[in-house]
């Protein structure tokens, strides 16, 4: 960090409006190529937080969304650490639990997903048999982030 006055015509009062409007246009189309990039170049990390019941999920190391979770419910665990997705389904039943809906399900270790969920009153607190459930329409934009960008540029991080 320089305290030294920078000369040149992007110093602080050289811009006419026009420019500095110029200089804000250019900015925001850089920012929305950096959202736009091609299949495979982007990153998704989906950061679970079992205490809070939470979600927050970065596209390039930029904050993109936050949603209510469910995850396992007493007796039950959801598995902490670090993962890739590792199978995509867009339409899966549950094998173990009664032919359950799991819509747009991201396999990411064994049988444990994140998928859609018609149980939406449960969302915010722990509900499921390990699973980690969002509403339907947010599984569907997560599901589309991870097929965009690949599973392998994707990261689930489970933490308590």
């Amino acid at each position: 960090f320089s305290t030294r006055r920078r000369d040149g015509p992007l110093a602080a009062g050289h811009l006419s409006g026009a420019e500095a409007m110029i200089v804000k246009v250019l900015a925001l189309a850089l920012g929305a190529m950096l959202f736009a990039l091609p299949a495979g170049a982007a990153t998704v990390l989906a950061q679970i937080d079992l205490s809070s019941q939470q979600m927050r999920v970065y596209v390039n190391g930029f904050p993109r969304y936050a949603w209510d979770v469910s995850t396992a419910r007493r007796g039950y665990v959801t598995p902490v650490g670090s993962y890739r997705a590792v199978r995509l389904e867009r339409t899966w039943f549950s094998r173990k639990y009664d032919n359950s809906p799991m819509p747009y399900s991201i396999f990411f270790r064994g049988g444990y997903a994140i998928h859609g969920t018609y149980s939406i009153k449960q969302l915010g607190r722990p509900a499921s048999h390990g699973c980690v459930r969002l509403l339907p329409d947010n599984a569907a934009t997560l599901f589309s982030l991870v097929k965009q960008a690949g599973m392998s540029n994707t990261r689930i991080v489970v933490t308590r």
